[in-house]
């Protein structure tokens, strides 16, 4: 099997392609990544190079997705501009990367007839009340509500529609928020983590009420394996691992982690447009496909992630100084 693996370079990408390396030995990867500010090489940095291959460019680059596409078995698509921050302060590379990469890929997938996985986000479904006990689930209205979330939604359905008008081989998945090793420090859990380890207060987004359902991002990876492997062609998959906890709980396990106490919080303004609460219910996904999640223990998950950040300052310290610049701009 070779697998072309998109975004390979980025946090959940690059911890795929960990997963992959480990758990499938006689796949071949290609990674194809523009490599911005949240790629970075290091994140793949010693993998044997017979099994793993590197493609510097962009997926909006016709000629060289086409002809990466034409190379492998299946494609595997998590690049894209994720960070709703950055989005509301610049809406235009989402809407390029998430929307126009997106078709480059699925054009060079029906030219080709290769097996494509369409990555992306609970998000698109904008948000549930804090006391609704509904979640998401695969047949949940689309409400998008910053430029990051609707340009993914976007992409989802020229997706359904390549499927459905072209007979494109594909699947989707939805999944809730990855934690885990690797992710850029402008990112909620390792800012606040990296935070504590520069000796700087965590930052809370205004009472820190909002819920976010966590998934350690290889749990995530091993959701989009069985997918890949066993999923019906057309159908989307939601990956969670019923993590819901609000911003302040997350923060306080953190602050407790640590070895901090509460005056180490601040609460700076909050994100305009901040949804509520996302939920996702994985049942399709855990009885179709006999998925099941390894960290059902957050605690554990966050103490692992921690000790990652703590062991590894010398990955992420080029960018924090650059991150912690761009918060105190917009005062958060």
């Amino acid at each position: 099997m070779k697998i072309l693996v998109t975004g390979g370079a980025g946090f959940i990408g690059s911890n795929f392609v960990r997963h992959i390396y480990r758990e499938r030995p006689d796949w071949h990867i290609t990674v194809f990544d523009a490599l911005t500010y949240a790629g970075n090489l290091e994140n793949i940095a010693g993998l044997d190079e017979s099994r793993v291959a590197f493609i510097h460019a962009n997926i909006c680059d016709e000629a060289a997705i086409d002809a990466a596409v034409a190379d492998c078995d299946a494609v595997i698509h998590f690049a894209a501009e994720s960070h709703n921050d950055n989005s509301l302060h610049n809406p235009y590379p989402f809407i390029e990367t998430n929307i126009l990469g997106t078709f480059r890929i699925l054009e060079a997938v029906r030219k080709y007839n290769k097996r494509l996985h369409h990555i992306s986000t609970d998000e698109v479904y904008g948000d549930l009340e804090l006391d609704d006990p509904a979640k998401f689930t695969p047949d949940t209205p689309y409400n998008p509500s910053s430029p990051y979330s609707s340009s993914k939604a976007a992409s989802d359905l020229l997706v359904r529609a390549w499927v459905r008008s072209f007979g494109v081989q594909a699947t989707l998945s939805n999944c809730s928020n990855n934690y885990g090793p690797y992710q850029h420090v402008e990112k909620v859990i390792p800012r606040q983590i990296t935070n504590l380890l520069s000796g700087q207060k965590l930052k809370l987004y205004g009472s820190g009420q909002n819920v976010r359902d966590w998934i350690h991002t290889e749990d995530h990876s091993s959701g989009v394996l069985a997918i890949l492997e066993r999923g019906v062609m057309g159908e989307t998959y939601l990956i969670g691992s019923d993590g819901e906890k609000s911003n302040l709980e997350v923060f306080k396990l953190i602050l407790e982690l640590m070895g901090k106490d509460e005056s180490w919080l601040e609460h700076v303004n909050d994100r305009p447009g901040h949804d509520l609460r996302y939920a996702i219910d994985a049942s399709k996904l855990r009885t179709e496909l006999g998925w099941q999640p390894t960290y059902t223990d957050f605690r554990e998950g966050l103490q692992a992630t921690i000790d990652w950040y703590t062991q590894n300052q010398a990955w992420w310290q080029p960018q924090k100084d650059e991150t912690e610049a761009k918060y105190k701009e917009l005062g958060r």
